[in-house]
């Protein structure tokens, strides 16, 4: 054998054991590797006594489940999330990494193996049917209401009475639709007790809380927290659907007191244009709105509102430096998904600041959501109707004679 040939069998002799050492790739499996990733990302909805249509938990429930979780995963469909990550950073963001989604689609491809019970971490701990936590006090309606089977549904106001003789500070709060089938979203209220529930206060300074389908509840952050009024009531705006079948709703308010005097008060602004006309058959109609930040405000969430032919919406801050910042831009708004956008940062806007709020709709055909595309569309509270809001959350300096709240 020649010189070559001898260096080349002894290359390929010392590189053999390095060969045979190499590992096997090792199985993804359920226990070991996916539900870590579902009890991060998912199991908040995702879990027996929540809205989402099944459990992923336990294998027994996220199994039959398998392919839908991989198409709806690689899709980006889930975790529902809008915000184009070219602007803002925000600390909700559920969106799996592609390391993520890569290791769901393994273990689908694979045939979804469960894996040995012994890798299987502990399971996320929650108070039963609510994201709040235990709530120290439940508030109901009055009455139920009888929702028909088929129909258009004025929006609703119900009273629920607290009871309460003294203000309370609110840490978290919770509303749970009693038939959320058939329940689109909640606005939560206080008015003085004795007066009849009406739409006032639904987007005023005493509001309280709400749900939308991807927000059950709201907990604020340490030192945080917002005044629920004594000797009022709650008033429920709710916007009713109906879907075919009838039901009966009695809706509820969970709520977490502050143990401690607040040292920020939680409360909010919008911009939202009433006046607009999209006109039939466009695709890409503009609505902007504009408010002027009349003083220092720490901003500390963003939440987009329009109906089904709502496209995209963009908020916009126009400093009294002259400059200006996207502070988030949502270029496919989904109806389904009333996202809040929560800042990982609270960020302080200078008074002088002018907000503006761009929309764009789309009223043709080519918008599978389209009632019916032929018809010019104004404001309105039904859903065949349009909105432009973009709501803000912010926190403020308490008042002075903030006092200890009693349990």
């Amino acid at each position: 054998m020649g010189r070559w040939g001898c260096a080349t069998l002894l290359a390929a002799l010392v590189a053999a054991p390095s060969l045979a050492a190499a590992e096997p790739q090792t199985e993804v499996t359920f226990t070991k590797d996916v539900a870590p990733i579902f009890y991060k990302r998912c199991a908040e909805c995702h879990r027996p006594t929540m809205f989402a249509p099944m459990s992923l938990l336990t294998y027994e429930s996220a199994r039959p489940w398998a392919k839908s979780i991989k198409q709806k995963t690689t899709s980006r469909q889930m975790p529902p999330w809008g915000a184009d990550p070219a602007y803002g950073s925000f600390k909700n963001d559920p969106r799996l990494s592609q390391n993520e989604i890569d290791t769901i689609v393994a273990w689908v491809d694979a045939g979804a193996p469960k894996g040995e019970a012994a890798d299987l971490p502990p399971a996320p701990m929650f108070a039963e049917g609510w994201s709040i936590g235990t709530p120290d006090a439940v508030f109901t309606m009055d009455e139920e209401f009888e929702i028909p089977a088929t129909g258009e549904i004025p929006y609703k106001y119900f009273k629920v009475p607290t009871n309460l003789t003294e203000d309370k500070w609110i840490q978290a709060i919770e509303i749970h639709p009693g038939t959320r089938a058939h329940v689109h979203h909640v606005l939560a209220f206080t008015q003085p007790v004795g007066r009849p529930p009406s739409p006032g206060g639904a987007l005023g300074p005493t509001n309280i809380g709400g749900v939308t389908p991807n927000k059950p509840g709201v907990v604020f952050a340490p030192g945080v927290s917002r005044l629920l009024r004594g000797n009022s009531d709650i008033v429920l705006q709710i916007h009713y659907t109906t879907n075919g079948t009838a039901a009966t709703d009695r809706t509820v308010v969970g709520v977490v007191y502050a143990k401690e005097p607040p040292t920020r008060l939680a409360v909010g602004g919008m911009a939202l244009n009433p006046r607009f006309v999209i006109p039939a058959n466009d695709g890409n109609h503009e609505v902007t709105a504009t408010r002027m930040i009349e003083k220092d405000t720490l901003l500390t969430s963003l939440t987009p509102h329009m109906h089904v032919r709502g496209k995209d919406m963009t908020y916009i801050a126009h400093y009294p430096d002259g400059t200006s910042e996207t502070l988030l831009s949502v270029p496919k708004y989904d109806f389904n998904w009333q996202i809040t956008y929560e800042l990982a940062t609270p960020k302080t806007i200078p008074a002088g600041t002018k907000m503006e709020v761009i929309a764009h709709y789309d009223n043709s055909a080519g918008n599978k959501s389209n009632p019916d595309p032929s018809k010019d569309v104004k404001w309105g509270d039904q859903t065949w109707e349009e909105m432009m809001i973009g709501f803000w959350s912010s926190i403020v300096e308490p008042p002075a004679k903030a006092t200890a709240p009693q349990q």
